[in-house]
C-alpha cells in the first residue's frame, strides 16, 4: 500500500560528528578550514599552471584540469557548511538546499570516477598504441570526453535526487553526517516500502558509477604494466612510469577506501557513527587535498614547467637588480 503522508518538515539539522565534545569544535573547524583551503588553493594552482603553461596543453593535463575542477567544486559544496556548524553552531540546512547539496555531492563523485577512467584510458592508449595516440587522443577529444562526463552525469543524477525528493518526510530531520548525502537523508523518509525502493535504485546506480569505471581502470593499468615490463629500453620505461605512477596513486586513494567501506558493510562489520563519518570524510576529501602535491612531485612535465618558470623569474629579477 502506498504511503500517503506528505512532507511536514522544512529543514534538516546536520549534526556532523555526534560524539564530538563542544570543547573540540574550534580545533575541528580549524582542521576542516585547513583542508578546504588546501583543496581550493592546491587545485586552483594546478589549474592555473595547466592553463598558463603552453607546454602542458596536452590531453593528459587537460584531463588533470577537469579532475582538479571537480575537487574544488566538491570541497566548496561540502566544507563551508560543516565549518559553520562547528564555528558558529549553525546546524540548520533548508530542505531544498539539502537536496541541492546531495545532488552535487553524488554527481561530483560519479564525475570524478569517470575522469579517472579517462585518465587510465589515456595512459593505456599512449603506452600500448603510441603511434595511434596522437590521432585518437587529441586536446579536442579529451575535452569532449570530459565535458560529456559532466553533462551526462548531471542529467543522470537529477533523476536519483528527484526520486529521493518525492519521498514524504514527516517528523525526523536529524542527519548524522557532515553533509547531506543520499543514505543519510532517505533513511529519514516515511514509508518503509517507498524508502527501500528509493535506496535500492540509488544503490544500483552507485555500484554502476563505482564498479564499471573501476573494472575498466584495473584492466587498463594491468595492460599498461604488462607493456612496461616488456619494454627493452629503461629510459622509455621510466618515462612511462613517471606519468602512470601519479594516476595509479590517485586512483588508489579514491577507490580503495570506498571499496573497503562497501566490503566491510557486506561482511557485517559495524562502525560507530563517528568512525563511519571519519572514514567518509577521509575518502571524500583527503584525495582532493593531496592530489596537487602528487601532480607537482610525481609528474615530470609539471615539475619541469614549474622549475623553468622559477628560473626565468630569478633571471628576470637579477636583470632588474
Amino acid at each position: 500500500m502506498k504511503y500517503t503522508n506528505i512532507t511536514t518538515i522544512d529543514h534538516f539539522n546536520v549534526i556532523g560528528f555526534p560524539g564530538l565534545k563542544p570543547e573540540y569544535y574550534g580545533p575541528a573547524s580549524a582542521l576542516l578550514l585547513f583542508i578546504f583551503l588546501s583543496i581550493v588553493i592546491g587545485n586552483g594552482f594546478i589549474l592555473a599552471v595547466i592553463v598558463y603553461v603552453r607546454t602542458l596543453h596536452k590531453p593528459t593535463y587537460l584531463i588533470f584540469s577537469h579532475l582538479a575542477m571537480s575537487d574544488i567544486i566538491f570541497g566548496t559544496v561540502t566544507l563551508p557548511k560543516i565549518i559553520a556548524r562547528y564555528w558558529w553552531n549553525d546546524v540548520t540546512t533548508l530542505f531544498g538546499a539539502c537536496f541541492t547539496q546531495m545532488y552535487f555531492v553524488h554527481s561530483l563523485g560519479a564525475i570524478h570516477s569517470l575522469i579517472l577512467l579517462i585518465m587510465a584510458l589515456d595512459r593505456f592508449i599512449a603506452i600500448s598504441f603510441p603511434f595511434q595516440y596522437p590521432i585518437v587522443m587529441t586536446n579536442k577529444s579529451a575535452s569532449i570526453s570530459c565535458i560529456l562526463c559532466w553533462v551526462l552525469t548531471f542529467i543522470r543524477m537529477m533523476g536519483i535526487v528527484l526520486h529521493a525528493y518525492t519521498l514524504p518526510y514527516c517528523d525526523q530531520n536529524i542527519i548524522i553526517q557532515c553533509y547531506c548525502d543520499h543514505i543519510s537523508v532517505t533513511q529519514l523518509g516515511c514509508g518503509d516500502e517507498e524508502v527501500a525502493y528509493v535506496k535500492y535504485v540509488a544503490f544500483v546506480n552507485a555500484m554502476i558509477s563505482l564498479l564499471v569505471p573501476l573494472t575498466f581502470i584495473i584492466v587498463s593499468y594491468f595492460s599498461v604494466i604488462i607493456v612496461l615490463l616488456k619494454m627493452s629500453q629503461a629510459e622509455g620505461r621510466h618515462k612511462a612510469l613517471s606519468t602512470c605512477a601519479p594516476q595509479i596513486f590517485i586512483t588508489f586513494l579514491y577507490y580503495v577506501p570506498r571499496c573497503f567501506v562497501y566490503i566491510a558493510h557486506q561482511l557485517g562489520f559495524k562502525f560507530t557513527p563517528d568512525v563511519r563519518i571519519a572514514i567518509t570524510m577521509m575518502y571524500s576529501l583527503i584525495p582532493a587535498a593531496v592530489n596537487p602535491i602528487i601532480y607537482c612531485l610525481k609528474t615530470k612535465d609539471i615539475k619541469e614547467a614549474l622549475m623553468h618558470r622559477l628560473q626565468n623569474r630569478k633571471i628576470h629579477a637579477g636583470i632588474i637588480s
